[in-house]
């Protein structure tokens, strides 16, 4: 059982390193990045999506779904274990919300990239609704109820430039 301490949102407690369970919520470690963690989290979502892409829609959507259940208890484990609410090492809701944002994605650098940029933004602006979710739905599914809507709004934002580009 892992000794309940209080951390800072950007100390890095040592079990990331020790606990597989901190370890994956904390993106393979990458969330343990001094600067921009949730940025570098999600660059590691880049290679995993690259793995996935080839896959069929439905294979796809099923992983994504599978790792967002997976993750919601991650999420929730970790951030009980170091009683902090959401954490900004915890890496695994970026993850789940560039794959989403990545699903049916034209193919491309160009759209990867793209695909990159908009779910930072999304992330990071937090316009409404993911705002007020971020403030009032607490736990796991918390964490990742607010990657999720960027995701989805991420999604969206590049389906409709994809249109408007081979519309042009």
């Amino acid at each position: 059982m892992i000794k309940r301490q209080l951390f800072k949102h950007n100390s890095v407690p040592a079990s990331v390193w020790r606990n597989p369970v901190h370890f994956l919520a904390f993106g393979f470690g990458s969330g343990a990045s001094p600067y921009a963690p949730g940025t570098i989290g999600t660059l590691v979502a880049v290679p995993i999506y690259l793995l996935m892409m080839h896959l069929s829609l439905w294979i796809y959507l099923i992983l994504v779904v599978v790792m967002l259940i997976v993750g919601i208890w991650l999420c929730d484990v970790t951030s009980r274990d170091l009683g902090v609410h959401d954490h900004s090492g915890i890496v695994w809701d970026e993850f789940v919300g560039y794959l989403i944002t990545m699903a049916a994605a034209p193919q491309g650098v160009a759209w990867i990239i793209t695909g990159f940029i908009l779910f930072r933004f999304f992330d990071i602006l937090k316009p409404w609704p993911i705002r007020y979710i971020d403030k009032q739905v607490q736990g796991g599914w918390g964490i990742m109820l607010d990657d999720i809507l960027a995701g989805v709004f991420s999604w969206l934002t590049l389906q409709a430039a994809f249109l408007l580009s081979i519309r042009l």
